[in-house]
C-alpha cells in the first residue's frame, strides 16, 4: 500500500522533475541556470532531511507523510500559478522547487524507516528491488510524458499534473494504521542529530554507503546537461530532453525486474562498487556520443547500474541501523541520494560553461568510476560486509 501510493505521485513528481529545468532554460538560455536550480534545492533538502529524521524518530511517520503531501501539492500548485502568468519568473520557479525540496526531506525519512517495520531483515533486499521497480518505472514513463505534454501544452498542465498525484499517496497513507517509534522515541531536537551522526562517523558501513553514493551523484550526475545536449548536441526538443530524462528510469525498471538474482548475493559492499562502476561506464557513453540512439542507452545502462547500487545500498543501511535511529541515518541517506544530484547539477552546469556538456558529461562518468574503487580499497568493512542468511524454518 505505501509503495504503491507513492508510486503514482513519484510519477507526477517526474513530470516536475522535467518541466522545471526545461522552464528555466526557456527563460534563461543558460545551462548554468539549470544547474543552479539543483545547487539551490540542496540545502533546503539537507535541512528538511535533518527535521524529518529528527521527526520520524519522535512522532507517527504515518501522520508526518500524510502532511507532507499536502505541502508537496501546494508547491505545485505555485509553480502552476507561476506559468500560467504572462511573464514567469524564474525566482518563483527556484524558491518553490526549493520549498517543493525542503518538505520532500521531510518526507522522505519516515518512508524510508518505515519499510523495515513490516519485513524481516532477510526479506529487506527483495522489498528495495520491488520498490526500485515500482518507482523505476514512475521515473520513466514521467519524464518521457513530461516531454510530450510540454511540448504540446507546456509546463503549466504539467505542474498541475503533478500536484493532483499527490492525492493518492494521502489515500494510501489514510488506509494505513500509525506507524509509531518505539518505546516512544527519541525526542527530536539537535542531540538527537547528533546521537546519529556519532553513530555514522564510527560505522565504516555507513560511510562507504554514503559516500560511494554521493559521490557517483556529484561527479556524474548528468541531469543539468540534458536542456542543451538535446536541443544543441543532438538538435531535438522538449520531447527529446524528455526522453533524456526517462531514460534512466527505463533502465532502472529493466534492472529492476530482472533483479530476482539480488536476494541471492551475501557481498553487498562488493556487489554496490560494480553497480556503481556500471552507472559511471554508463554516464561515459553518454557525454562521448552524438548519437541519441547511443545516449538514450548509456543512460539505461547507468540507470540500471544505479537502480542496484540502491538495493544493495538501502539494506545495507537497515540492517545496519537499530529502528530508534532508523529515521536519523535515513535522513541522512536521503540528504545524500537526493542532494547529491542537486550539487551534482551545480558541478556539470560550471563544467559545461566551460568545456561543453559532452566534457562534462564523460568526465563525471569516469570521476565516479576512480571514487568507487578508492572508497571500496580504503574501507574493508564495506567492502566485506555481507547480507545475513534467511532463516531456517521454525
Amino acid at each position: 500500500m505505501l509503495i504503491s501510493g507513492f508510486a503514482i505521485s513519484t510519477i507526477g513528481r517526474q513530470l516536475t522533475i522535467v518541466a522545471a529545468p526545461i522552464q528555466v532554460f526557456q527563460l534563461t538560455d543558460s545551462t548554468l541556470a539549470v544547474g543552479l536550480l539543483g545547487l539551490v534545492q540542496f540545502p533546503a533538502l539537507v535541512i528538511g532531511s535533518v527535521a524529518g529524521g529528527t521527526m520520524s524518530d519522535a512522532f507517527d511517520r504515518r501522520r508526518i507523510m500524510m502532511i507532507s503531501q499536502i505541502l508537496l501539492a501546494s508547491t505545485t500548485a505555485g509553480l502552476v500559478v507561476n506559468a500560467s502568468l504572462e511573464q514567469p519568473t524564474v525566482l518563483a520557479v527556484f524558491i518553490l522547487t526549493a520549498a517543493n525540496a525542503l518538505v520532500s526531506g521531510v518526507d522522505s525519512p519516515s518512508r524510508s524507516a518505515s519499510i523495515p517495520r513490516l519485513l524481516d531483515g532477510h526479506l529487506l533486499a527483495p522489498a528495495y528491488a520491488l520498490q526500485t521497480v515500482v518507482f523505476s518505472v514512475a521515473a520513466a514513463v514521467g519524464p518521457a510524458a513530461a516531454g510530450i505534454l510540454i511540448s504540446q501544452v507546456g509546463v503549466g498542465p504539467v505542474y498541475l499534473i503533478d500536484s493532483l498525484t499527490f492525492g493518492a499517496a494521502l489515500l494510501a497513507l489514510a488506509m494505513m494504521d500509525p506507524i509509531l517509534p518505539f518505546e516512544g522515541g527519541t525526542r527530536a531536537g539537535l542531540k538527537s542529530l547528533l546521537e546519529g551522526l556519532r553513530f555514522v562517523k564510527f560505522n565504516p558501513v555507513l560511510k562507504g554507503v554514503f559516500l560511494i553514493d554521493i559521490s557517483a551523484m556529484v561527479l556524474g550526475s548528468p541531469r543539468a546537461l540534458f536542456p542543451e545536449f538535446g536541443t544543441s548536441v543532438l538538435g531535438g526538443g522538449e520531447a527529446t530532453v524528455g526522453y533524456l530524462f526517462a531514460a534512466p528510469g527505463v533502465g532502472a525498471a529493466i534492472a529492476g525486474l530482472t533483479s530476482g538474482w539480488v536476494g541471492r548475493v551475501r557481498r553487498a559492499g562488493v556487489a554496490t562498487t560494480i553497480a556503481v562502476t556500471v552507472w559511471g561506464l554508463g554516464i561515459m557513453t553518454f557525454g562521448l556520443t552524438t548519437s541519441l540512439a547511443v545516449a538514450l542507452i548509456g543512460l539505461g545502462v547507468a540507470g540500471a547500474g544505479d537502480s542496484i547500487s540502491a538495493i544493495f545500498r538501502s539494506t545495507m543501511l537497515q540492517l545496519s541501523t537499530p529502528d530508534r535511529l532508523r529515521g536519523r541515518l535515513s535522513a541522512v541517506h536521503i540528504a545524500v541520494v537526493t542532494g547529491g544530484p542537486r550539487v551534482g547539477d551545480a558541478e556539470a552546469g560550471l563544467v559545461a560553461a566551460g568545456f561543453g556538456p559532452r566534457t562534462a558529461a564523460w568526465t563525471g562518468g569516469f570521476g565516479s568510476i576512480l571514487a568507487a574503487l578508492v572508497i571500496t580499497s580504503v574501507l574493508p568493512a564495506f567492502r566485506t560486509w555481507r547480507l545475513p542468511d534467511k532463516p531456517p524454518p521454525s
